[in-house]
C-alpha cells in the first residue's frame, strides 16, 4: 500500500485556508449562524460539502469547460451582486431596528421552514459566488494539476481546509454569545454583515 505524501497533503491545506480565510459574505453568514447557534451543523455541511464538489470539479478538469463558457461566469456575477445587495439591505434593516438579543430559545423555533431558509441562502452565498469559480475550480484544479497522480491527495488537502475552516468558525461562535446578549451588539453585527454584503455586491457590478 503505497504511502499517501504527507507534503502534498499539507499544501492542499495550506492553499485552501489562503484561499478561504478572509471577509467574505459566506464567512459573514457562517459567524451569525454560529452566533445565534441556529442551524449550524446543517450551514457547515452545506458550505463544506460544497466546497468539496467544486474542488472535486476543479481537479477533474472543469476549469477548462468554465474558461470557455465565459458567460456562465458573468451571469454567475450578476445574480450574486444581486443576491448580495439584497441580503446586505435587509442586514442594514435589522441593524437600523434593532434586535432582541441573543436568544437560545429562538433557535429552537422554526422548524423546517428555517431550515429551508438557512440552506437556501448557504447555497445561494456558496454558488453564486463567481470568485469561487475562479479560486477553487480554476486556482485549486490548476495547482493539483501540478502534482499529477498525487492531485487527488492535493485536493483532500484543500477539502480539509475547508471542512476546518468552517467547522472552527460554525461551532468557535457560540464563544461570543455571551457578548451578544444585548439588543445593541446585536445591531453592531448586522451592521457589519451590511456594510460586508453590500461592498461585495456592488464590487461585482464593477467589471474586472
Amino acid at each position: 500500500m503505497q504511502a499517501v505524501p504527507l507534503s502534498t497533503l499539507a499544501a492542499g491545506l495550506g492553499l485552501g485556508l489562503s484561499l478561504i480565510v478572509a471577509i467574505g459574505a459566506q464567512n459573514a453568514f457562517v459567524l451569525r449562524q454560529g452566533v445565534r447557534r441556529e442551524r449550524v451543523v446543517l450551514v457547515v455541511a452545506i458550505c463544506a460539502l460544497s466546497d468539496f464538489a467544486l474542488i472535486a470539479a476543479g481537479v477533474a478538469g472543469m476549469g477548462a469547460l468554465i474558461e470557455s463558457v465565459p458567460w456562465l461566469v458573468q451571469l454567475i456575477r450578476w445574480l450574486g451582486a444581486a443576491f448580495l445587495i439584497g441580503y446586505g439591505v435587509l442586514a442594514a434593516v435589522r441593524a437600523f431596528r434593532g434586535g432582541r438579543g441573543l436568544d437560545p430559545a429562538a433557535t429552537v423555533r422554526g422548524g423546517r421552514s428555517l431550515s429551508i431558509r438557512v440552506a437556501l441562502t448557504a447555497l445561494a452565498l456558496t454558488w453564486l459566488n463567481p470568485h469561487v469559480y475562479l479560486d477553487t475550480v480554476l486556482l485549486l484544479g490548476g495547482v493539483a494539476a501540478s502534482y499529477g497522480e498525487d492531485r487527488w491527495v492535493f485536493a483532500i488537502g484543500a477539502g480539509a481546509a475547508s471542512l476546518l475552516w468552517f467547522a472552527a468558525l460554525g461551532f468557535g461562535a457560540r464563544l461570543l454569545g455571551g457578548a451578544l446578549r444585548r439588543p445593541v451588539a446585536w445591531r453592531v453585527l448586522d451592521g457589519v454583515i451590511a456594510v460586508v454584503m453590500l461592498a461585495l455586491g456592488i464590487l461585482l457590478l464593477i467589471p474586472l
